[in-house]
């Protein structure tokens, strides 16, 4: 039993779009660049998670997905369905067809591990997958920096409290 890319890629798409939604809507083509997924990928699995109401979609300029209910009401189970991802260990797909129209020795095994699987998934929601998500950016190592872009900002922010740097990086420091 593996979980495929659909799955994952809807996963990963959905907590890109909570992430930022609250600037507004957020545009499949960003997450397609932030993420690495394709944007015609992206759009099919868009269509299903807005068939299954869990995304709304806004036309025109500026227009892209919002979630259509609270991250926090939104479990990972519920995503991974939406884009029809099977969860199943069997054999037989649940059909208890495994051997000679009965079922194998393992039927029951596997079909607990199905349950266990679909309960966890269900017990993690999408606000938990944003939170950890934040707490993982904040926990890496600060990004470098280019002295390029660190001047562009004191020149759009004159009043701001940046001090000068050196070509190396370095920070100028006050006597």
């Amino acid at each position: 039993m593996r979980l495929t890319t659909k799955g994952r890629f809807a996963v990963t798409a959905m907590i890109d779009l909570a992430m930022r939604q609250h600037q507004g809507p957020v545009t499949l083509a960003g997450i397609s660049q932030r993420q690495k997924i394709s944007l015609s990928y992206l759009e099919q699995l868009f269509g299903k998670l807005r068939r299954h109401e869990l995304v709304e979609s806004t036309r025109g300029p500026g227009g892209g997905y919002t979630l259509a209910r609270s991250a926090k009401d939104v479990t990972v189970a519920d995503i991974i369905f939406a884009v029809d991802e099977p969860i199943d260990a069997t054999q037989c797909g649940g059909k208890e067809n495994c051997v000679e129209d009965g079922q194998c020795m393992t039927h029951e095994l596997w079909s607990n591990l199905n349950k266990k699987i679909v309960e966890f998934l269900d017990s993690v929601t999408l606000a938990e997958m944003v939170d950890q998500q934040r707490s993982r950016e904040t926990r890496q190592a600060p990004r470098q920096i280019s002295v390029l872009r660190e001047h562009r900002a004191a020149l759009e922010f004159p009043t701001s409290t940046l001090q000068p740097i050196r070509v190396d990086g370095t920070r100028l420091t006050n006597p």
